[in-house]
This record gives C-alpha cells, structure tokens and sequence, in this order.
C-alpha cells in the first residue's frame, strides 16, 4: 500500500511548477518516496479535440472568459479515479476561505488532495454547486490564476508530513504554529554584526530563562502585528 501524500494538480499550464517542482523541500519530500506530487492538463479532457478548448464568453455579458464546466467535471472525476483515496477537492479562489496554519493542519490530516487551479474570470458556478469543493484563498488579492496558491498549499502543507523535516520540533515554534502568535526574534553568528548584538539571554546557557524571553518576545510580536 502507498503510504505517500498525495498531490493532483488539475491547471491549464502544468509547465509552471517545472522548478518549483524540483527544489528544496518539495523535491527532496518526492524522492524520498514521501509525497507524490502529479500534474494534469485540464485541456486534456476537452470535448473540443482539435482546439482544446476549455472556456467561453459569460452568459449574461461581461468581460472575460469562464471556465466550462465539461472539462474540469471530466478531469476531476478521471483524476479522482487514479488512487484508491479519491481524495479532498480544493478549490483554489479569491472566493474561499482564508488559507490559515489551523486549515493546513487539516489538510495534512487528509492523504490526498485534489488541487484545481481556476484561469481567466473564473469557475463556471456549476463547477462549485456539482463537484462541491472546498474553496480556498491565500489573501485579498486575486492571482493570475489558481497555480501560485496551489504551490503555497504543497509548500505549507508538506511541512506537516511525517518525516519531510529533519527536526520535526520545527514546525512547533514556528510563526503561526500556536493560534494568534508570531515566531520570536532568531539570532546566529556572528554575536554582534555593525554594533547589532545578540540578546544576552541567549548565549546565558540557562534553558528556562530563554524559553521564557522567547514567549515573551512571541507575545510582544504578536501586539504589533494587531496593532499594525
């Protein structure tokens, strides 16, 4: 049996994960035989075969192009159809709900997730109310299309497989990790750097007291960014 994570990426132009694909994390996460990640051209199932075509005008008038729903219901039930576990559906959406550390933990939960990618002016709403997605937005602010956030999915979420990071106590303190708090300040060498020095605390040896400063400092961060 795999025991794998699973990604489908279901987009107009697989081509744009090339490198993201190959780098750091993701591609170590792969060839370790931890996360399968699989790319699928929509136009793939197009019922226009000489053309590929895969949007047309608004009913309604508007400016723009909408995505069909034929194409995308196909490739999403043949993808679906690929593994055992049909997998959680994302949409990815200036429409959906904000993408947050509490919602990535519990796509890590799942083994599978379907990533749909949107172009142009969006989904016909046929796709929503058939396929029933979860809809998901990383901000207020619209993307050319669905493949950047897709990409912030994998990279959020692969984070929280198992065995992905060296340290997996990583993941704990980092900014977001606990509900409403910020990552404390982090300092390597060189102890001072242009007349900026490390916090005493931190090179004290006493445990404690810098989890404490760390908390504190977490807590300060976390003010700000309210305020801000």
């Amino acid at each position: 049996m795999n025991t794998a994570f699973r990604f489908d990426i279901l987009t107009l132009f697989p081509e744009i994960f090339d490198g993201y694909l190959g780098q750091s994390l993701v591609r170590l996460a792969q060839e370790r035989g931890l996360v399968e990640i699989h790319r699928w051209n929509i136009r793939d199932w197009s019922a226009d075969r000489k053309h590929h075509k895969v949007d047309d005008r608004p009913f309604g008038g508007g400016p723009g192009m909408i995505l069909m729903p034929q194409p995308v219901f196909d490739c999403v039930e043949a993808v679906r159809g690929q593994a055992e576990d049909p997998g959680e559906l994302i949409m990815l959406t200036p429409a959906g709900e904000r993408l947050t550390q509490r919602i990535v933990r519990e796509l890590a939960g799942h083994r599978r997730l379907l990533l749909l990618c949107g172009r142009y002016e969006g989904f016909d709403e046929r796709i929503r109310l058939g396929l029933q997605p979860r809809e998901l937005s990383i901000g207020d602010y619209v993307c050319n299309g669905g493949e950047v956030p897709a990409m912030v999915v994998i990279d959020t979420v692969i984070r929280l497989v198992p065995g992905v990071l060296g340290d997996e106590s990583s993941t704990a303190e980092e900014t977001h990790a606990e509900p409403g708090l910020v990552e404390y300040p982090q300092y390597t060498r060189p102890r001072v750097f242009r007349g900026m020095a490390v916090p005493d605390i931190l090179l004290s040896g006493d445990h404690g007291a810098i989890k404490r400063w760390r908390e504190e400092q977490s807590r300060l961060r976390s003010r700000k960014e309210e305020q801000s």
